[in-house]
């Protein structure tokens, strides 16, 4: 790792809710490796679906991927809810395991940023700096983990 203290932290934070060992023992891995398709697509009262919510905070990586990488900042907040069609239940698994690929990649990219560009503009200065990103992105992840669990426990009441 060629990061710093705070971007090999933020990578650790960035994996650990994708994949545990964080304080709060909630990371998508765990809560997504037992959902079924027909699960992942059921919408409980005007929630969205555990796959919108899965497909909103992963929409987020590539861009990040892209400024890391030196590139613009391209998303489009409209476009992070449209998920693809799954064929079938391999295909919803095939998407959850791409998904946890780009985490992986995502998270050493992280480590490469050097601490002291963690405060330059994140790609405009009207988004804020690297690190307001890069933490937000974290943060956002837990929050709709948190929706998505809730939203689990409800749909498996509802059987």
């Amino acid at each position: 790792m060629s990061g710093n203290l705070t971007t090999v932290q933020l990578a650790k934070h960035t994996r650990e809710v994708f994949f545990g060992g964080n304080w709060t023992f909630a990371n998508f891995q765990d809560m997504l490796s037992d959902v079924t398709l027909d699960e992942a697509v059921t919408q409980v009262h005007s929630f969205n679906t555990i796959a919108t919510l899965v497909q909103h905070v992963t929409y987020y990586m590539s861009p990040i991927i892209d400024v890391l990488n030196g590139g613009p900042l391209t998303s489009k907040d409209e476009l992070s809810f449209a998920y693809p069609v799954f064929e079938n239940e391999e295909a919803w698994r095939d998407w959850l395991a791409q998904m946890f690929q780009q985490v992986e990649e995502l998270a050493l990219l992280i480590e490469q940023v050097p601490d002291d560009k963690l405060a330059s503009s994140f790609s405009d200065e009207k988004y804020g700096n690297h690190f307001r990103n890069l933490l937000g992105f974290v943060e956002h992840a837990h929050y709709h983990l948190g929706q998505i669990a809730l939203i689990k426990k409800l749909l498996r009441l509802e059987k």
